[in-house]
C-alpha cells in the first residue's frame, strides 16, 4: 500500500508505443472489433417513423464478460483484491477533461481494478459464467476458487450501450489470501501488473472520491457494500 492511505498506491507507470498504425489499410469489417455503419429508421408506438439516420456499433466475436470482487477477512476487516491494468483506448487519448485525470495514472491508460476477462465461446451459459470468473481470478491474481464459491454479485449490465454490446457478468467470492503469490500476467498487457489488498471501507472512500474510475469496479464495491448493509 502507499504511505498515504488516502489515496491508491502508485500504478506500475507503464508506457504505450505506438510501432504502426495500420488503419487506413484497414476494412471496418475485419480484425477482432468490426464496425457495422449502418442506415435505419425509429418506428414509434403510434405508427409514426424517423428520419433515416446513420448509426455505427463495434461488435466483436466475444461480446461479453465477467468480473469477480474477491474479499477476505483481515484484523477483523473486510479487505478487498485490487489489480492494475492498462487500456490503450484510455492511454491513447490525448484530450482529456481535467476532471477525468484527477486519478493518478488515468492520462497512462492505468486503472485499479477487480479481475476480469473475456467469455469464450464454451462459456456461455450459466455454468460457464462461473467458469470464467474462476479462470480470471487465477490468471489475474494468482488465487485458486472453487466455483462453489462464486455467488452472482446483483445482475449484469451493459457498460458502454451506446457503442458496442458488451454485457458484463458481476460475481463475488471470499478467498484465503495469506498465501498468494504474484501473478505472473498473461500477455504483454498484463505483464508487470500489481495487486493491491484493500479495506472495503477504503475503497468505498475512494470511490466516492472518484479515485477509481474504473466503472465495473466502482459497480461491483458498491453493491457489495450494500449488500453486506
Amino acid at each position: 500500500m502507499s504511505a498515504d492511505e488516502n489515496v491508491p498506491p502508485p500504478l506500475p507507470a507503464i508506457q504505450l508505443a505506438i510501432t504502426e498504425d495500420y488503419t487506413a489499410q484497414s476494412k471496418c469489417d475485419e480484425g477482432y472489433l468490426r464496425i457495422k455503419r449502418r442506415k435505419m429508421r425509429a418506428r414509434y408506438s403510434d405508427g409514426s417513423e424517423s428520419e433515416e439516420f446513420k448509426y455505427d456499433v463495434v461488435e466483436r466475436w466475444n461480446q461479453d464478460a465477467v468480473a469477480i470482487l474477491l474479499h477476505f477477512v483481515r484484523d477483523g476487516e473486510r479487505h478487498i483484491i485490487l489489480r492494475s491494468a492498462i487500456r490503450p483506448p484510455l492511454a491513447l487519448r490525448g484530450d482529456l477533461l481535467p476532471d477525468a485525470a484527477r486519478a493518478e495514472g488515468v492520462e497512462r491508460g492505468e486503472l485499479w481494478e477487480i479481475p476480469a476477462g473475456l467469455v469464450e465461446k464454451d462459456e456461455r451459459n450459466a455454468e460457464g459464467l462461473v467458469m470464467c470468473a474462476v479462470r480470471e481470478t487465477e490468471e489475474e491474481v494468482a488465487l485458486t476458487i472453487a466455483k462453489e464459491d462464486v455467488r452472482p454479485l446483483g445482475g449484469a449490465f451493459y457498460p458502454s450501450a451506446g457503442i458496442v454490446g458488451e454485457c458484463v457478468f458481476l460475481f463475488e467470492a471470499e478467498v484465503s489470501a495469506d498465501t498468494r503469490p504474484e501473478p505472473v500476467g498473461d500477455g504483454a498487457l498484463e505483464r508487470n501488473a500489481k495487486v493491491i489488498e484493500v479495506p472495503l471501507s477504503r475503497a468505498l472512500d475512494w470511490c466516492d472520491r472518484g479515485l477509481l474510475p474504473d466503472s465495473k469496479t466502482e459497480l461491483a464495491i458498491r453493491r457489495f457494500a450494500a449488500r453486506r448493509r
